[in-house]
């Protein structure tokens, strides 16, 4: 057994080795225990074309966290890990490609010569983010990872469509959907991100067709008035009753439509006259349908004007607005323009403008399903946390609109319908149909389209366990406990596994769903290429240690908010782990015990330590079990550097360079013991370090397996519970820091000893702990008498007061008092010199007039601190 580190912790040597002999030994394999509850994690499926970005490493972190624990709390832990086909961006990656490389479409090479290239893509560059996130410590179970275009994930993406078809939640109809003419591909209601936009407000004169006047409309979209085939005006106004059922010209395209009257109709918006474009807003879709309005679509695919548009066919859909907007004015039918600020659709992807267009789709009825996703949550079956993201996902849930899932890609799970070219039936079918099921005829054409993306991810924590079969995993795994998200992706994500689950399983997909927020740059900006403000996790990683990149991403982070990244913060973190190595080293170069057991025989600071760290255990454990992992971080952080590196390493110094063999042996297994205990609650913030450590140390007789990962989480012990002995500890430290920060104050080097006379009425306490304040308050001597009530200092005297005691030094011993004066005396007069000239300028006019204001700000703030330090120097001077 070795029981020496090397002088440098080097993450770099360390981490690789670490993670290697973890895989080699199968410890992060996830295994049906029936002596154990499972506890269950499936990994956010990251995009196939990305790269580790800050976001996935929080992600990973956290799930990485709570895997490790509830392990070592003996659960049979599984992390199924595995990565996304992402449709549109992968296609878009390879074609770009294509175009760049090789100068050809996608059509040139046609489907299924695409498709070969893109998996080729796939099986170059897919595994990339895996290595990345093992360069993390992620401790999933890889030899399970899943592909949401592997066989199990298809076959429970054409089960679950062909179930929903034949229950009728499934439809193919012609809907307002949203339309990316950048994309050319239809997007969910939750990929449409709305962005306040300037824009105008037109009105229009629409003469009517009797010749007794005209309405006027207002739009802000005057391009698809070549598509108006109405004009709606609300029942209750007085200005259009005797208008309605009559009819009206629609100019440019010289066509006669009729008034109609909807409640849908603002009265006191524009002027109380809405022009109706049925193929291209969902309202209007909805007037058309309850006035039987005819349906003309004018927009192409491609954003440009279609065949139906006139003289404008072929102008792109901005360029047509610029030149309606011309013509009406040209024809004096433009009433007035004024300037109007909305909200405008944009692809989540590409950030063009979303264009609302009539199209054939396939869409998901929702009101049945959401019903259950609804019940599981306003029930507790599925938890948020925080709590408030429930509201966002019940609010969403309770006003969702039809999901349309068709998309106009040729990468993804073709949808698995046939059209029959004879008798025009539809054939759904599990398997590739070969012959129409009606009729017969083997003339049928598949769907061209794929599903969206997220319709295989919905399916995601019950297809990666083997459904829709029946298999042992699903049945012991599933529900899985606890799914890790950023509050971003709640809609797009979160609500269809937990109605996909409902529906599928007639279980919640999991019990817990943590929410994360964003991680910005250091000024609070989203990191984006566009700003340039991204951090690579990789190179911090590389540059700190993960381990030291994952205390970073956690400590301070609290569930739900987004938290700010601090290159220096990384900083902090390695010197962490470094002062953490140096203590171990310490240990070990004075371990000379085989074994780690505690000693019979517990010192006044054992007692302390021991109580502190079971308290700690107590704490952190609870922090863990309610997601608050930043706290549960700062407390073993706190314990770590504080408590027993500066406190108690300090306090067993005397015994380990003593001359006692017996009290050298308890100091060390005290110290052994703790370290142990500490290794064990860092262990899923700090992996590599604490492993590498752990392997180190001496093991107890009964531990089994031999890795730290494996071991079990510390308990609480209720025969290590000692508040008499930590109250008596608490005493003698806040009698050193008194005494360390007064010398401070006065420049006293720690070399310069001076005798402590303390004045108590817990003089036991005071007495028992004379070697420590000898040795931590840097005394030549300590006296300890009882506290009289209206003792004063004597004359030379400098006194500190705790709580219980006070403690006198003679100041002679301290500093030479005529050097010290002198010096005092030299500084006051230097500052007061500088804090005069600053006064002079402050209360000058001109520069006040003249300065920039931050120049200004940042003189008072000097005059203030001089201020505050000549106070002090002052006071020095009075008690010299």
């Amino acid at each position: 057994m070795k029981k020496e580190l090397p002088k440098v912790y080097e993450p770099q040597e360390v981490e690789g080795r670490v993670y290697e002999m973890w895989e080699k030994n199968g410890c992060f394999e996830g295994h049906r225990d029936p002596d154990k509850k499972p506890f269950t994690i499936v990994m956010p499926p990251p995009n196939v074309t990305g790269q580790l970005h800050m976001g996935h490493a929080m992600d990973s972190t956290l799930q990485d966290i709570l895997i490790r624990f509830k392990r070592m709390e003996g659960y049979a832990a599984l992390w199924v890990p595995g990565t996304d086909h992402a449709g549109i961006a992968t296609q878009i990656k390879v074609e770009e490609e294509l175009r760049t490389k090789e100068g050809l479409t996608r059509y040139d090479l046609g489907r299924e010569k695409f498709l070969d290239r893109v998996w080729d893509w796939k099986h170059k560059f897919g595994d990339r983010i895996v290595t990345q996130q093992k360069k993390l410590g992620s401790s999933c179970d890889w030899d399970r990872a899943r592909f949401t275009m592997d066989d199990g994930c298809s076959k429970a993406v054409r089960e679950t469509f062909c179930e929903l078809y034949e229950k009728g939640l499934i439809y193919k109809g012609s809907r307002i959907i949203n339309w990316c003419p950048n994309c050319t591909t239809a997007l969910s209601d939750a990929e449409v991100e709305y962005t306040d936009k300037p824009g105008h407000l037109w009105h229009m004169r629409y003469p009517l067709a009797d010749g007794s006047g005209y309405l006027v409309v207002a739009t802000t979209r005057p391009e698809t008035m070549m598509g108006d085939t109405g004009v709606a005006v609300h029942p209750d106004d007085e200005r259009y009753k005797h208008l309605v059922g009559k009819t009206c010209i629609l100019p440019l395209m010289n066509r006669e439509i009729p008034i109609v009257a909807d409640e849908y109709v603002e009265m006191d918006f524009g002027t109380g006259c809405v022009k109706m474009t049925p193929a291209h807003d969902p309202n209007d879709f909805e007037v058309g349908l309850r006035h039987n309005l005819e349906t003309i679509k004018v927009i192409a695919d491609d954003g440009t004007i279609n065949e139906l548009g006139g003289k404008y066919a072929g102008m792109d859909r901005y360029e047509a607005r610029k030149a309606v907007v011309a013509d009406m004015k040209e024809l004096g039918l433009l009433e007035k323009e004024e300037s109007y600020n909305h909200n405008v659709g944009t692809c989540y992807r590409c950030h063009n403008d979303v264009e609302p267009i009539i199209s054939a789709q396939w869409f998901v009825k929702m009101e049945p399903l959401a019903k259950e996703a609804i019940k599981v949550v306003e029930e507790g079956q599925t938890k948020f946390v925080p709590d408030r993201f429930s509201k966002t996902y019940l609010n969403w849930m309770e006003n969702v609109h039809d999901w349309c899932i068709s998309r106009q890609l040729w990468w993804g799970h073709q949808i698995p319908v046939w059209y029959c070219d004879d008798c025009g039936h539809m054939t759904v079918s599990r398997t590739d149909a070969v012959k129409c099921e009606k009729c017969g005829s083997v003339h049928i054409q598949r769907d061209p389209d794929v599903l969206d993306t997220w319709f295989s991810s919905a399916l995601w924590p019950f297809s990666t366990l083997g459904w829709p079969e029946k298999t042992e995993d699903l049945d012991y795994f599933y529900p899985t406990d606890v799914l890790v998200t950023g509050y971003d992706i709640i809609f797009f994500w979160v609500a269809r596994m937990i109605f996909s689950g409902c529906e599928q399983t007639k279980k919640t997909p999991f019990h817990t769903v943590f929410i994360h927020g964003l991680v910005r740059d250091d000024k609070g900006r989203k990191m984006s290429k566009s700003l340039g403000n991204g951090i690579d996790p990789l190179e911090m990683a590389e540059q700190y240690g993960a381990d030291a990149l994952r205390f970073n991403l956690v400590t301070g982070n609290s569930p739900g908010n987004d938290m700010r990244f601090y290159t220096e913060r990384c900083e902090a973190m390695r010197n962490f782990a470094n002062k953490i190595w140096n203590a171990s080293r310490f240990l070990m170069m004075n371990l000379t015990i085989e074994d780690n057991a505690l000693p019979e025989k517990l010192e006044l600071e054992d007692k302390w330590i021991l109580s502190k760290l079971n308290t700690v255990i107590s704490e952190i454990t609870e922090n863990m079990d309610h997601y608050e992992l930043g706290v549960a971080a700062q407390k073993i952080y706190d314990f770590i550097w504080d408590t027993y590196c500066d406190w108690y390493i300090e306090m067993t110094k005397a015994r380990l360079q003593g001359d006692d063999p017996a009290a050298k042996e308890q100091a060390q297994r005290v110290l052994c013991y703790v370290l142990t205990n500490i290794l064990k609650l860092l262990h899923p913030f700090m992996p590599f370090i604490t492993e590498e450590i752990w392997q180190a140390l001496p093991h107890a007789a009964d531990t089994k397996d031999a890795f730290l990962m494996l071991q079990s989480w510390p308990e609480f012990r209720e025969d290590l519970v000692f508040p008499q002995e930590e109250k008596a500890v608490e005493m003698l430290m806040d009698a050193v820091k008194a005494v360390r920060t007064r010398r401070a104050e006065m420049n006293v080097p720690p070399s310069k000893k001076a005798h402590l006379t303390i004045a108590t009425q817990e003089t036991d306490t005071f007495t028992a702990g004379i070697p420590f304040l000898k040795r931590l308050g840097y005394a030549s001597d300590v006296t300890v008498t009882a506290m009289t009530d209206g003792a004063e200092t004597a004359k030379g005297v400098v006194s500190v007061v705790t709580h219980v005691a006070r403690i006198d030094m003679p100041l002679a011993e301290l500093v030479d008092l005529e050097k010290e004066k002198a010096r005092i005396a030299k500084e006051l007069k230097k500052n007061q010199g500088e804090l005069e000239k600053l006064t002079k300028k402050l209360s000058n006019p001109g520069f006040l007039a003249k300065a920039p204001e931050n120049v200004v700000n940042a003189e008072k703030e000097r005059a203030e601190k001089l201020t505050a330090l000549i106070a002090k120097l002052e006071e020095q001077a009075k008690n010299l």
